[in-house]
């Protein structure tokens, strides 16, 4: 795995948090990391942006940034508003691959779902992660109503021709309701790929070094962690 594209179902899922823990897992496994937010909106010069957060969460991994757009919008609208030239697909593509000559792992994360629009063509993510050959990591949240959004995300990911390499939840409740302990079982199927981990919910609220090393237990083997998803199953399995 040299490049891979974290997604998500929708926006405030924990995105950057799944990434933060996936780049501290790699780094733990001895990998070389390299996060790239191609568009971040939201948020002015100066200020910390989701690939700076990573970066702080998970150590020292090399941090990158294509554009930036002050207002919290679709990259596509925000950059419109700005006045500003919006980022393509082919700009991200060239970004990770010269990154992935010089590192062992570059993550790519998306601005909210999979579909969003980066620039007035229509382009997305989905053609990024194509040109890249780069397979889709879907964060989904963990309650009512992800099992649809999961499965629409999936669905227009291979439509496209893209591998889904799994979900991974980006929030678990301390006491989950029925809802989520059911969604253990129906999110492989939703997304037509296994379950590779789950976040406690605050994760992202972690002291550096607690978050460092908790990590790996978040996360499946198949991303550099140790987390076994048959034992969460089997803890939350619904009566």
């Amino acid at each position: 795995m040299t490049v891979q594209v974290v997604t998500g179902t929708g926006t405030e899922i924990g995105k950057t948090v799944v990434t933060a823990a996936l780049a501290a897992a790699a780094l733990a496994a001895g990998r070389s990391v390299a996060v790239l937010k191609p568009a971040q909106t939201g948020l002015r010069p100066g200020e910390r942006g989701d690939a700076d957060e990573v970066a702080r969460l998970a150590g020292p991994v090399t941090a990158a940034e294509l554009a930036r757009f002050p207002d919290p919008l679709a990259p596509a609208t925000a950059a419109r508003r700005a006045g500003a030239a919006p980022v393509g697909p082919e700009e991200v593509a060239e970004a990770a691959a010269k990154l992935a000559t010089e590192h062992d792992l570059v993550l790519v994360e998306g601005a909210g779902g999979l579909l969003v629009r980066f620039d007035e063509r229509g382009s997305t993510l989905a053609e990024a992660a194509r040109l890249l050959a780069a397979p889709l990591l879907v964060v989904v949240p963990a309650a009512l109503g992800t099992l649809n959004a999961t499965a629409l995300t999936a669905e227009a990911a291979r439509a496209r021709g893209l591998e889904v390499t799994g979900t991974v939840i980006g929030g678990w409740p301390e006491q989950p309701g029925l809802a989520e302990r059911c969604n253990t079982e129906d999110l492989t199927e939703a997304a037509g790929a296994p379950l590779l981990g789950a976040l406690p919910w605050g994760a992202g609220s972690l002291s550096p070094e607690a978050f460092r090393a908790a990590a790996p237990k978040w996360l499946a083997s198949e991303l550099y962690g140790r987390w076994d998803a048959a034992k969460f199953r089997e803890t939350w399995a619904a009566g």
